[in-house]
Order: C-alpha cells, then structure tokens, then sequence
C-alpha cells in the first residue's frame, strides 16, 4: 500500500538523516522505546518528570517536534538507549507515531491505529495507540512500542493479537451489537472519560489517521459530544457506517462526509493546558 509509505505532515521527520538507522521494524521499535517516556511512567523508571515537561512535550503534533526535543536533550544518536532526562515525555500515540515514521522513512509502509488495549487492566479497555505494519507478504501486523522490552507481556509486541488491541470500530461494534459495555471503554483515572461517546471519539480519530491526519488523542471537531446522551440517532448511523467499512474506497467515501472530515481548525481538550483552537499543519 503506496499511501502507507507517503510521510504526512505529522509523521515527516524533516531532514533526519536514516542512513545509520536500523530497517528492521523490531530493532525500530525497541529504538522508540529507548527514545520516549510516557508521561505516566515516571515510577516505574525512577524518575520524577519535571512538570513543564510532563504538561507540554505531549502537545507536540510533529514528529519534527519531537526530534527537536530529543536534540535539545541530548547529543547521543537516536540509536543509543537513553535515561530517562534525556528522553521525550509522551503519551502511547508519540510511541506510534515516531515508530511509524520511522518505518516509512526506512521502507517499510505503516499507519497508526487508535483503539483500546486490554492488556493494561483486566476487565477495562483501556485508550491506546499503535502501529500496524506490512510485512514483504502483503499482510499487516499490530507493534506496540511502548511496551516493548519493558513491559511483561503475554504476547509478541511486534504482533498485538487483535483481542488485546481493538481498532476503534471493532470496540464500536462490539459495544452497540451488547458484546461488550461501553462503560468499560475510556481513559484509566479520569472517571468522566469513557462510554459509547469515547469509543465514537476513537473512531473519528482512527478514521483521520488512516487518511494521513494524526491527530492528539484530546483532539475533537464538529459538534460538542462529551456523554453519552447527547448522542443522537445521526451520530449513531454515521459511525455504525464506519466502524461497518470494509475496504479504503468505502473509508475514503465517508471521510470525504464534512462531518467526518478533520478541519482545518479543531479544539484541542489538552489534558493539562486548558481547551483551546489549533489550526493544523497541512500537507
């Protein structure tokens, strides 16, 4: 798949020079792992993220952003295992997005998924981002960088089984069809983020990725859904639609609805800085 290889604006790493990085997807993964922390992992490496960092480096949109931080932290190549001062403090969709950058910038064709991971808590579906990858026989795979090579797992992070990671419309799916309950679906420690309207969220964001806008996880447009009352029949029949999709001409027909298309200005529900409008970088 071509358009997987493209970098879009927010995956571009600019001028970054690939020619010492490694071509195995693993060996990038575990390169990604060493290079981010996320900004609730603070106890489990020892480390006492300094509050500027753990409020701002997230609201980085570009891995050029990123790069730029991990420069300004340290001078060590981005091959090199770093500690935790010197690395970005980021959220699960850094981890996916510089992975899947990554992959591009070294030929392998790559997106990023939005959905929930199970594998954090049981009973709980918990918000989360991933790459998926294709392998040289066309197939396409799930890696979770996070928790690569530092978390206990029972599963290959280079092949998240479909159970563990659900893509935004298969929770969508299985939360209307009563196999699964929406109460159950959101963001650990924030009581007031989740139900069916969260799942929706996730859907219209792994939809925007799929088509080259990788937005926040806090990001949103159109109208203001915040609980599940006020979504409406409408709502309901156009993300049944998407999470429904079967292949990209179908994808592509619906993410051309204006209701579903990202803007060019969104709202941005940052998790520390306030609500507030951004106008994204076009291609």
């Amino acid at each position: 798949m071509d358009s997987c290889l493209a970098q879009t604006p927010y995956s571009d790493p600019g001028g970054l020079d690939t020619g010492g990085l490694p071509r195995d997807p693993d060996e990038l993964a575990r390169m990604v792992r060493d290079l981010i922390i996320h900004r609730g992992e603070g106890e489990r490496f020892g480390y006492a993220i300094p509050e500027q960092r753990l409020h701002d480096d997230a609201e980085s949109r570009y891995v050029t952003e990123i790069l730029r931080i991990l420069r300004e932290r340290g001078d060590t190549p981005l091959t090199e295992r770093r500690a935790p001062e010197e690395r970005f403090v980021g959220t699960c969709r850094d981890f996916a997005l510089l992975h899947c950058s990554l992959l591009r910038a070294t030929g392998t064709p790559a997106r990023i998924r939005c959905g929930f991971a199970t594998c954090f808590l049981d009973g709980w579906y918990d918000d989360h981002w991933v790459t998926e990858y294709q392998l040289t026989d066309g197939s396409w795979r799930l890696a979770d960088p996070q928790v690569h090579h530092e978390y206990d797992m029972p599963f290959d992070p280079m092949d998240v089984p479909r159970d563990r990671f659900l893509v935004a419309g298969d929770a969508w799916r299985a939360c209307r069809e009563g196999r699964a309950d929406p109460q159950t679906f959101g963001v650990t420690g924030l009581d007031r983020v989740k139900g069916l309207w969260f799942v929706r969220v996730d859907v219209l964001h792994d939809l925007a990725a799929f088509h080259g806008v990788e937005v926040l996880p806090w990001d949103g447009w159109g109208p203001e859904i915040l609980d599940d009352d006020r979504l409406t029949e409408e709502d309901l029949a156009l993300t049944d639609a998407v999470a429904a999709a079967v292949d990209e001409d179908e994808l592509r027909r619906l993410y051309a609805d204006p209701r579903l298309t990202v803007p060019d200005e969104i709202t941005s529900y940052t998790t520390y800085n306030g609500v507030r409008k951004v106008t994204l970088r076009r291609g």
